[in-house]
């Protein structure tokens, strides 16, 4: 489940930016579809359906983000840090032995 969902993210991802590519430039030489469309429909019916497709991906894009974070979140354990046990890496040592508890210097 969680795999597919994935892919679609990725796919909407991938068409939101083509979306946003395609969209009129209103300020700068930035948007590739800056010419007239006026085979398909005028070119401001043209630019409120991309408006308003960019939407509905963006939306879709937002909720798919939000139920990987969920679907990922639910695979944790739900313990604190502060609940488990200190590691130490020093070695232990034994009660009778003849070792100083400082190092001691020359």
């Amino acid at each position: 489940m969680q795999t597919i969902l994935l892919l679609i993210h990725v796919f909407l991802a991938l068409g939101l930016v083509l979306l946003v590519l395609l969209q009129r430039s209103e300020g700068g030489a930035l948007g590739i579809g800056g010419g007239s469309m006026d085979g398909l429909v005028s070119a401001r019916g043209a630019g409120n359906l991309l408006t308003r497709w960019t939407g509905i991906l963006a939306a879709c894009f937002i909720a798919t983000s939000l139920i990987l974070a969920i679907i990922a979140g639910n695979g944790r354990d739900k313990r604190s840090i502060v609940d488990q046990p200190v590691k130490t890496n020093q070695p232990s040592v034994p009660a009778g032995s003849s070792l100083p508890a400082a190092p001691v210097g020359k």
